[in-house]
């Protein structure tokens, strides 16, 4: 099992929430940080924009990564929404069977 973390952002704090809840409630990430007050400054259609952004941390394994990437596409207000994954490469062996045990569904319970 490969746990991952993977970052979104989101436009305001309710959409935040929305998106933690669903994803923890459809366990498809054991646990979603969500992080208010960052602001992203980016390259969009040609011009910089900036932007007051909420972040989300989620915690998952790779097993899930594609389903956890296909609920934030249908639910997030962005045309293009920021789904960023990284490998988690160490940690305490515990948390990481939970996340393993809280993504877990179907045939993989």
């Amino acid at each position: 099992m490969t746990a991952i973390a993977c970052f979104c952002t989101c436009p305001d704090a309710g959409t935040a929430r929305r998106l933690a809840e669903a994803l923890v409630g459809e366990r498809l990430a054991a646990c979603v940080n969500v992080l208010p007050g960052i602001t992203s400054v980016y390259r969009w259609q040609g011009a910089v924009e900036r932007a007051d952004e909420v972040l989300l941390l989620a915690k998952t394994t790779k097993a899930r990564l594609a389903a956890l990437t296909e609920r934030i596409i249908a639910l997030h207000p962005h045309e293009l929404p920021e789904v960023i994954a990284v490998d988690i490469d160490g940690g305490l062996p515990g948390y990481l069977a939970w996340i393993a045990d809280e993504t877990r569904t179907g045939a993989d319970a």
